[in-house]
């Protein structure tokens, strides 16, 4: 359920927003106009909503900025602990993609660069949970790095290796990034319709609307 990966922000915690920032040279491409991102994210989200991997908090803020009811997943202690001292009134609460108790009937589900912790059986099972819990109307967005195909998954990492960036390789063969077809597949046979708009080399806007 991606719990395997949350050790990894005890350290990151500390660096994250410098690397979203564009500070790390390693991942200045992922995070490529990250605040652009975000705030399409946020824009496209109605309350209540479920924000998984709340991290330090950056995705919150853009849907608060919007007045939005918000109640924050996030496995992570440490990161909970970030976010509690941006955003005190902030409900955040431990849990994951796959299992949490929010406590409200959502409109939305919103995440940003963590979708990749769950394998495709997982990303599957997730979908067919948010289905059972959205009204119809209701909408799934994410923001995650996700590939048109395998071949070009395959492309970047040799082109990232190449580069020196011996970190983000080591992600990326890592964690679990899927493609395109795989979730447009899995998120339709969910009850799905779904909109992918690519906003930069690695990253995908997916907008999931349950019909």
């Amino acid at each position: 359920m991606g719990r395997e990966f949350v050790e990894i922000f005890d350290e990151w915690v500390h660096t994250y927003d410098d690397s979203v920032s564009g500070k790390d040279e390693e991942y200045k491409d992922v995070f490529l106009k990250y605040n652009e991102i975000l705030q399409a994210v946020a824009d496209a989200a109605s309350e209540p909503v479920i924000e998984f991997g709340v991290g330090t908090g950056n995705l919150t803020e853009k849907l608060l900025e919007r007045g939005l009811q918000v109640v924050g997943i996030e496995p992570n202690q440490a990161m909970r602990k970030v976010t509690a001292e941006k955003m005190a009134d902030l409900k955040v609460i431990d849990g994951d993609f796959l299992e949490f108790e929010a406590g409200i009937s959502p409109q939305s589900f919103v995440s940003s660069y963590a979708f990749h912790h769950l394998t495709d059986t997982e990303k599957a099972q997730a979908f067919q949970l948010y289905a059972d819990q959205l009204p119809r109307g209701g909408k799934v967005i994410f923001a995650d790095t996700v590939f048109v195909s395998e071949r070009a998954k395959q492309e970047i990492i040799a082109f990232e290796q190449n580069r020196g960036h011996l970190n983000l390789v080591e992600d990326l063969n890592r964690e679990y990034y899927t493609t395109v077809p795989k979730l447009e597949e899995l998120i339709t046979k969910a009850g799905f319709t779904v909109n992918l708009s690519k906003m930069n080399n690695y990253v995908f806007l997916i907008e999931a609307t349950k019909r």
